[in-house]
Order: C-alpha cells, then structure tokens, then sequence
C-alpha cells in the first residue's frame, strides 16, 4: 500500500472511530435515578418489585442505567410520592396512584376502583385496550409518565375487631381504607382513615382504628394484624385487580434514549407479571398459618355487598359528570369489565367453581 494511501485510509478510519464512539456513548448513557416507595422495606413482594425493576434496568444497560429504591419514608413521605416526582425533586416512584384520587379522582382508576376489573382484566386494558396511553395522556398534564408495576390480585375485606352482620354494623367504625373504597365505605357508615401500611398495626392494637384492610394473607401476617384484631373479611371489593405503579418524572422519561425507554417498559411489564406470581405462590400458605392461629374467616354480607355496590355506581356517576377524563376512562374499563366477566362466565368460572368444589379436602 503507497504511503498516500495508507494515510488517507487511517485517516478515515480515525474519523469513523471518533463518530462512532460518541454515538455509541450517546445510545448508553451513564443514568442515576432515585425511586421512592410507598411501602415499607419489610414487605418484601410489595417492595421488593422495586428491587426486581432496579436490577433488570442495570442488568439490561450493562450497569449504566442505575436506579437506586429507597422505603416509603427514606427520602419522601409516602403521601407526597406523586408530587415529588412530578416537580424533579425525585425521578421515579414505585407506588399506588389511588393514594392521590384527592389530587383528582383519575388517579384511582390507575390502581382500582370499587367493583372495577380483576387482575387479568386490567392487564388486559391495560396492554391491549389503549389503558397505558389514556392513562398517560392524563398522567403526562400532571408532570408523569406511568407504567403498570404489579398486582396483588382480589385483596381481603380487612380485619375487623367486631362481627359485621349488617350495614347497621358499619356505622361509626374507623377503617384504615386507602383509595376511593374510603369514600365507598363512608357511604355506609364507615369512617375512612388514611393511613400508610407501616402504621396499621399501632393504630389498631392502640384503638385509634377499629378496622383496616391492607392486602392479603401473607402481607397481613407479616403486619401481624390477625394479633390485634380477630375478624377477617373477604373479599376487598375495592380492589378487584389493584395495579401498583411506576411513576416516573415526564421530564427525565423524554431525556431517556428510546433504548431504555423500551428497557424501563419491559422492565415494568415484567415485575408487573412476577408481583401477582409471587402473591398467588404466597397467600394460600399464609392463610393457612392465620386461620390456625385463630383468624376468624367471615364473608361480608350480601346487605353490605349490594349497598356498596349501589353506592360506588352512584359515586361515579357523579365524578363523572363533574370530569370528562374520569368518564372517559372510567367507561372504557367498564366495558372491559362487562366483555371479561361474560367470557369469564363461561369458561374460566365454571371450570374454577368445578375445581373449588371438587379439591381434596384435609
């Protein structure tokens, strides 16, 4: 090769080499961001989703894209999750959006409404009914982008220190009740508290609460609610299918690469599929471990159940004659849930009803 030429092809490949490693730099990023928590450390399915997003994301980047969780509290106070992401003084939060419905009432059709859709009905909307983006096209105007980060599917009605045998029964009880289920409640008597999981069982081993609902089996036994009150109540009518959320600041979701971008997403996706798994795996043994040490199971009544009911449908029609994007979204999950429950109807009730009635016993 001619020294001329040797010269001019090193040259360009000097040139190339210098335009690729920018690029290169460019498409993987060194990324910090800090996710605050609505949940205490303890709680290791409900938290520990946060732990699953945070290593997939740094395992997915090579480490270059790290996201550091800290409990409900650390860092931001649990009630003020939303707005510290949404104002930059956090990047992301790992949360349940109906804590906010006070903000406005939209926040909880993001997690579950009273008599809304189960789990797989939500995942459903969510993914493959336009969920994701008409909830962001909410979320995006208060300063977040959103994704689905777990479900804990149907919850328990709560512990209760007295029986319920009629809605007279619910007059003037304090229930720790998170979401619009609160306002639901209220409708029968109840008087709504909220208050953040770490200091349920205080709360009520001290009487400021006469009642709480938290989750299930295995995060109520963590709590150890069954030692401070004896009635255990199902189902949790208010949260049918509760989907948890990844919060993240919609300033910093835009200087995201579309690489991670898709890698934040799948991410959610995955720890929103694993959340439900773990919880499936866990409550049938932790409900064993609570009947036996004394829980007493108890339905609610079919009084209680029809008057909620009639309550939640009266509720939102009037959010929704007061804000368009609550009807809008609200109706698109209501006829999500009419279509699932039909199909359900046929196929996945009749075969579970069979398998319930026909389990081995012992």
């Amino acid at each position: 090769m001619k020294r001329r030429n040797f010269l001019t092809t090193a040259a360009i490949g000097s040139a190339a080499a210098a335009l690729a490693a920018p690029a290169l730099a460019q498409s993987a990023p060194k990324v910090s961001w800090r996710l605050t928590s609505g949940f205490p450390k303890t709680l290791d399915t409900i938290y520990g989703a946060a732990d699953e997003f945070a290593k997939i994301v740094s395992d997915a980047t090579d480490g270059n894209f790290q996201i550091q969780p800290f409990p409900a509290g650390e860092i931001v106070p649990m009630p003020e999750a939303a707005d510290a992401v949404g104002s930059g003084t956090v990047e992301i939060a790992h949360t349940a959006s109906y804590y906010y419905w006070g903000k406005n009432p939209v926040y909880a059709l993001g997690t579950a409404v009273p008599f809304g859709l189960n789990a797989r009905g939500i995942n459903a909307w969510y993914y493959h009914g336009g969920g994701i983006d008409m909830m962001n096209t909410f979320y995006n105007k208060e300063g977040l982008h959103v994704f689905p980060g777990g479900n804990t599917g149907v919850q328990m009605g709560g512990w209760w220190r007295k029986e319920i045998n009629s809605v007279a029964d619910l007059a003037g009880v304090k229930m720790r009740i998170g979401g619009m289920g609160g306002k639901v409640m209220e409708a029968l008597g109840v008087v709504p508290q909220q208050i953040p999981g770490g200091e349920i069982y205080p709360a009520l081993e001290r009487g400021t609460i006469d009642a709480a609902e938290w989750v299930g089996p295995y995060d109520d036994e963590k709590l150890g609610l069954n030692k401070v009150a004896p009635f255990y109540y199902y189902p949790g009518f208010w949260e049918g299918g509760p989907t948890l959320n990844y919060m993240i600041n919609l300033a910093k979701w835009n200087e995201l690469p579309p690489a991670y971008q898709a890698i934040v997403a799948t991410a959610a996706a995955t720890t929103n599929q694993s959340m439900l798994a773990k919880y499936d795996a866990k409550n049938p043994a932790a409900l064993r471990n609570l009947i036996a040490g004394g829980a007493q199971l108890r339905p609610y009544p079919e009084e209680v159940m029809v008057k909620a009911f009639e309550a939640a449908n009266a509720l939102y029609a009037q959010i929704s004659a007061e804000n368009a994007d609550f009807k809008a979204i609200f109706e698109s999950q209501q006829a999500y849930r009419n279509e699932a429950n039909l199909w359900n109807q046929v196929a996945e009730y009749t075969f579970d009803t069979f398998m319930i009635r026909n389990r081995p016993r012992g």
